[in-house]
This record gives structure tokens, sequence and C-alpha cells, in this order.
């Protein structure tokens, strides 16, 4: 979930246990599509791109229209800054960075799959952060997604090249899945305290000024083209995944509780492997769809137990 650079939302108070309508329910899909497709529009622009400098350009993109969102809004009070300060560097400079890193070293499918662990390490956190009890049935889902992560692994291990996955790619992957669930789990406490948009659009422009150094180091040191290809992907991961995500997540959450809205997002890995058989022609074997399965019941059932908790 490159959904990954917009602090989780607290149980909204106008999230009320009713049915969820069908334009709810194409809203859930549509998040659940632009965000499982996030992965392999990366690929895609990391052809032509160096990572630092596909990142740079893409919140370059999306910070106008968060800035937008804080029409209204309650200033962030000075005392705040430096631990949003901190959550951005983190969300971005380590989260979004090490994805990025991540996806040029691994499969889409692969990256696909990884990325789809950040709520395993967001139950770990909080049992840690908010204290919250770790049941028998969570640690089976940690367990079981752990299994399917490596099962996915060893799927393409003699033919890593061929993949485009590396050695190190899946490292990346899960370095970033772990700094985006400390971020979302440490946020907790500054979101309900200061409104969601206000500390996702401010943690974002904190850690792009981080970026904005090492990304010019980058553009300055490695050669590479401006394909509108590239510049659509950036378009694309700034403007949908990032902005209108945050956006679209929000909305939803007025209306439909947080536990079913979050389900929904299990979606986001088969999106994002579809996408990646049809642009990269990335196998999708019996083993692969095995792992798939594995690390998507362990959600399924880390998360589900959290809620029911």
């Amino acid at each position: 979930m490159s959904q990954v650079t917009t602090a989780p939302a607290s149980p909204s108070p106008l999230a009320v246990p009713r049915p969820v309508g069908l334009g709810n329910f194409a809203a859930m899909l549509l998040l659940a599509l632009m965000w499982g497709l996030s992965i392999p529009v990366t690929k895609l622009g990391l052809i032509t791109m160096p990572p630092l400098t596909l990142t740079a350009i893409r919140f370059a993109v999306a910070i106008p229209c968060m800035l937008l969102l804080l029409a209204g809004k309650k200033p962030l009070p000075w005392k705040a800054l430096p631990a949003v300060a901190a959550l951005g560097v983190l969300g971005i400079g380590v989260g979004q960075v090490t994805q990025t890193f991540g996806v040029a070293g691994t499969s889409a499918s692969i990256g696909t799959i990884l990325s789809a662990t950040i709520p395993l390490f967001v139950v770990l956190f909080a049992t840690v952060r908010l204290r919250q009890s770790v049941s028998a049935f969570q640690l089976l889902g940690v367990a079981a997604a752990f299994a399917g992560i490596v099962i996915v692994a060893l799927e393409n291990a003699g033919e890593a090249g061929s993949a485009g996955t590396t050695a190190l790619g899946p490292i990346w992957m899960l370095i970033s899945a772990l700094a985006v669930a400390f971020y979302y789990v440490w946020s907790v406490e500054l979101t309900n305290r200061y409104g969601t948009v206000v500390v996702a659009a401010w943690s974002t422009i904190f850690g792009f000024a981080a970026l904005l150094p090492w990304a010019g180091w980058e553009a300055y040191h490695t050669p590479f083209v401006l394909t509108g290809q590239a510049l659509g992907a950036a378009a694309y991961l700034g403007l949908a995944v990032t902005a209108a995500g945050l956006f679209l997540w929000l909305r939803i959450l007025r209306d439909v509780p947080a536990p079913v809205a979050a389900s929904v997002q299990y979606l986001q890995p088969v999106f994002g492997i579809a996408a990646s058989a049809i642009l990269f022609g990335d196998r999708i074997g019996v083993q692969f769809m095995a792992g798939v399965a594995l690390i998507l019941a362990g959600l399924a059932i880390a998360v589900r137990a959290r809620n029911a908790a």
C-alpha cells in the first residue's frame, strides 16, 4: 500500500454501522484499484528515471493538492512540528524511498505482495505503542503471512535476473513496510489531536523537504531520460495514489465503519498482480499463488482479530 504516505484515520464519529451502499462500495473498489496499481506504475516510472528523482516528482505533484485539503482546517501548532516533521522523514524519507528502491529491485508482482504486509507490522507495533494485546489468532496470521512471503520470494529465486528481482529488492520492500507501519502507529496520537488531513499534509511536506537535497544530488549525478511515461507515472502516483487516495479514503470513512473500509483493501494485491502480469509479463505460477493466498489469509486473520479485540 503505497497507501503508505497518508496517516491512518482514527475511527470516524460519523462512521456508523449501517449497510454499505452501492456508491460507497464502488468508492472502496476504486480506492483498492488506485492503490493496487501503485507498485506496477512505479515500476514503469523507474524504467527511465532514478528512484529518488521519481519519488521527489511524485510528491511535488501531490503537495499542492494536499494543501487544498488544508483549507478551513486549524493550523498545526508549533509544538507539534518536531513530531510531525519526524513522521514525515520516516514515512517519506525512509518508507517511500526504500519502497521505490525495492520496486526497482523486485518484479512488480513480488513488490505488490510485499507491500501488502504493512498491516501485519501495524499489528505488531500497536502492541508496543498502543499497548494492544496480541491474540493467538493474530500470531497465527503473522506466521501465515511470513510463510507466504518466503514462498513468494523463493518463487523466482532461480531466475531473479529475468524476473527483475535482486537480492536486495525484497529487503528494501520489507524495510519500507516496517517504516510505513511505524509511521501509521506512531501517528495515531497526533491524528487524534490535530486531525488526519493536517498531520498527513504537513508530514508529507516535511518529508518532501528532507528528500529534495538527496533527489537533487541523484538527478545531478545520474543520467536519466524524462519521458512522457515517467512523468505520467509520477503524476499518477502523486495525484491518484497520494492526494486523491487520501481524499477518497476520508470520504469513505465518513459513511463506512473503518474495519469494513479497510477489509476491501485486501483487493489491492489482486489488482497489482493482474496489472503486473499484463504490463511486465510476470509469471504467476502455482507456488506464487499459494504464497499470495497465505499472505492474504494471514493479513485477514491478523487484522480481523485485532478489530474484534
